[in-house]
């Protein structure tokens, strides 16, 4: 550690620590030592604020957040500003990441209040927690027409000293209007492919057709509104030829602009959050595992649907990336890495071309200058430049005068030179907790690298932070939110539970274990007993036993992360087609008509809703292998299976072996029978050979045994039409 840093260590320790301190958050421990009084947010701090009848100020922000850095450095350490706040304020610290739920309650009224949102989040509250005046940055002083954040605190404990029953007043219709928000109607709404075409079209309308994505600056990669194109560009899809064609070069030029872009890391691979231009050239540099996680999934789909084998390189160094940089000891997965190193953005990832030439020689160092735009004058701050490429990897192969192969070849070993050199900078700051959301959208992303890629790391991985979750964040049937510094902590919230039920589901398609279906179909009725809204309809976010906050929020639309309702409406369709449950079926079913009447208008935030219609719709395959695994030849059949792109299908898979045989080696394997599933019941080996059943609705065609016959049907399968023409 630098002697600078280790000087700031030493006096970070001698400072009196604040409440935080007892914490297991990151991002909650960085500011132990602010000479704010800070609380976390708990029964403390909230009946301080009622018993001295004092407004909260409430500050919202994540470990890997730059601009939460600048403001913590610039308010939260100055004295004066501690002061001010102490004195007039009872201040309560969050982790957005930990506490999803007062962060989606209090952005929608910031979001109300201002027109915009973004971290770190201020937000002052009445003491009984209604919000009253809200933003998001502000600085020291004015500046960018900008209050300054000292004169916000004066204004506000005045106003709250001397109106404040204009603040009440104001508050309580506020918090009305946003229990209402969260009041909607089972719908009578038909379910039917006309809404995803013009949700399509509407999305197609602010398509970026030189550089990809959506829109202007910033930049963010819409992984789900990638996946909604994806599927209209299927063969198998509903929309027509030239719709499809639209949605392909949609897919294609967004796929291939990112990962020219600096937003991908060009040498460890993995994608930061977003970029700030229009070019997806220079970055804002935090890497999240959510992110990583599906982006390599946009990837390997890609890959399936269009066959560009550039994407598989691009996928595997994301989940390259995971491996390497966030995963714990224990087999589960940290949060992100921070967007600053040495107090600057993007100082660990930026270069000089000097630099290069001194690591790598003249000519070579010049040679990769040129592929990735490394100038003097640089492209980002201070002369330093984003590497991106410069042109297509094909592009560049011709004006070097080689071919693809061999200008991968001449650039590859140089590329694990310059990592080689970055790794012995100072490293951004890690968030070393483990969400249990965040860590099955990432077991989902390795299993599909496992069956695109044949890679058996990714499953291992897979099974591990499954594993890790089940034995640590798993407690009485019920899932907790976050672990941290070996401990588990936090009810788990919809989308916890939606997200990883996904991940279970994904993992018995690629594993023989029967505890993965298993535990699906247990936490699912865990999700529909403790988050269903038995009054009106949907799911709430938060379960029923869940401490009491202002309103009881209903996650509907996608932003980083998929909503999870989309996601828990997925689980719904696929286990209700796994388990031949109805029940599920028209669970999912009611949830896509309340909220039909919103695709249209807005469909980039409900594009993951709009892909569980897609599937809904869908006539729908369903896929079982069975198989000795002590016996070779499932390998390949499983491979098969997952050779093309599917996206309405399921499968199962079952060992016909010995118990506990077979690639899972799971504790649980050789005690645990598979939940019944139609699919299974009755279905044998044909010849002892590892044998397929492809079904429709239950009814299977004749079993495949031969190799040639199952490739032959899985193209036929993707190169069909997948969808009843019947509205649903």
């Amino acid at each position: 550690m630098p002697s600078t840093q280790k000087k700031k260590a030493k006096e970070a320790k001698a400072r009196k620590t604040n409440r935080l301190s007892g914490e297991t958050s990151p991002y909650l421990l960085q500011h132990a030592h602010n000479p704010v009084d800070w609380y976390p947010w708990g029964p403390e701090a909230l009946q301080r604020a009622k018993l001295e009848d004092k407004p909260i100020l409430l500050s919202i922000g994540y470990s890997a957040c730059h601009w939460c850095h600048v403001m913590e450095h610039e308010s939260f350490e100055d004295v004066p500003t501690a002061q001010l706040m102490n004195e007039h304020f009872v201040n309560i610290k969050v982790d957005r990441e930990e506490r999803p739920d007062l962060d989606e309650i209090y952005m929608k009224a910031v979001q109300l209040m201002t027109g915009q949102g973004g971290w770190p989040m201020t937000v002052f509250l009445t003491p009984d927690l209604k919000p009253f005046f809200g933003g998001t940055y502000f600085p020291p002083d004015d500046r960018h027409g900008m209050p300054a954040f000292r004169r916000i605190l004066t204004t506000l404990a005045g106003a709250f000293s001397e109106q404040r029953d204009k603040i009440e007043q104001s508050s309580t219709e506020l918090s009305k209007y946003m229990e209402l928000l969260n009041q909607l109607e089972k719908g009578e709404a038909e379910l039917e492919h006309e809404l995803i075409d013009k949700a399509m079209e509407k999305m197609l309308r602010v398509f970026d057709h030189q550089w990809g994505g959506f829109g202007g600056a910033p930049k963010f990669p819409q992984s789900y509104s990638l996946a909604l194109a994806m599927r209209w560009a299927a063969p198998g899809s509903k929309a027509s030829p030239a719709r499809r064609e639209e949605c392909l070069q949609l897919v294609e030029t967004t796929l291939n602009r990112m990962a020219y872009g600096g937003m991908h890391d060009q040498l460890g691979g993995g994608f930061a959050r977003y970029s700030v231009d229009r070019q997806w050239l220079v970055p804002h540099f935090e890497k999240m595992l959510y992110d990583n996680a599906s982006l390599a999934r946009a990837y390997l789909e890609g890959f399936l649907l269009i066959g560009r084998s550039y994407w598989l390189d691009v996928a595997r160094g994301c989940l390259d990336f995971v491996l390497r940089e966030l995963r714990t000891p224990e087999g589960a997965f940290y949060s992100s890495l921070d967007a600053d190193s040495e107090g600057e953005e993007g100082k660990f990832y930026v270069w000089k071309p000097e630099e290069i030439i001194d690591l790598l020689g003249a000519v070579d160092g010049s040679f990769v200058n040129e592929v990735y735009g490394v100038r003097p004058s640089g492209n980002f701050e201070h002369g330093t430049s984003v590497l991106h490429l410069t042109n297509s990897p094909e592009g560049l192969a011709r004006r070097f005068e080689m071919s693809v192969e061999a200008f991968w070849s001449k650039l590859n070993p140089l590329k694990e030179k310059l990592l080689t050199a970055r790794d012995k900078r100072v490293r951004p700051g890690r968030d070393e907790k483990v969400l249990t959301s965040w860590n099955a959208l990432m077991i989902s992303s390795l299993v599909d690298g496992y069956k695109v890629l044949k890679d058996e790391r990714y499953l291992k991985a897979a099974r591990d932070a499954a594993g890790f979750i089940l034995a640590n964040l798993c407690k009485g049937g019920r899932l907790l939110r976050t672990w941290g510094q070996g401990k588990a902590k936090l009810n788990g919230y919809l989308d916890d539970y939606a997200y990883f039920i996904q991940a279970l589901i994904d993992l018995a398609s690629a594993d023989f274990a029967p505890t993965w279906l298993n535990r699906a179909a247990e936490l699912m009725e865990v999700l529909i007993e403790h988050f269903e809204d038995k009054q009106e309809c949907g799911l709430f976010f938060t379960s029923d036993d869940h401490e009491v906050l202002l309103t009881r929020s209903k996650n509907y639309y996608d932003g980083s992360t998929p909503s999870a309702t989309s996601v828990a409406v997925f689980d719904l369709l696929r286990l209700g087609k796994l388990l031949d449950n109805q029940a599920y079926l028209n669970k999912a079913r009611d949830i896509l008509r309340i909220y039909a009447p919103y695709f249209e208008k807005a469909p980039d935030q409900f594009a993951n809703l709009l892909c569980a219609l897609d599937f809904q719709l869908a006539a729908g395959i369903e896929i079982a292998l069975l198989a000795d695994t002590a016996n070779p030849g499932w390998k390949e059949a499983l491979s098969l299976i997952h050779s093309v792109y599917l996206p309405n299908s399921v499968a199962i898979l079952k060992d016909k072996g010995e118990p506990g045989g077979g690639p899972a080696k799971t504790k649980q394997r050789s005690a645990e029978q598979q939940v019944e599933t139609p699919l299974l019941k009755g279905r044998t080996l044909v010849d002892a050979k590892p044998t397929v059943y492809v079904c429709r609705n239950y009814a299977c065609e004749q079993p495949i045994v031969d190799i040639g016959r199952l490739e032959k049907k899985m193209q036929e399968l993707a190169a069909a039409p997948a969808s009843r023409p019947q509205k649903g």
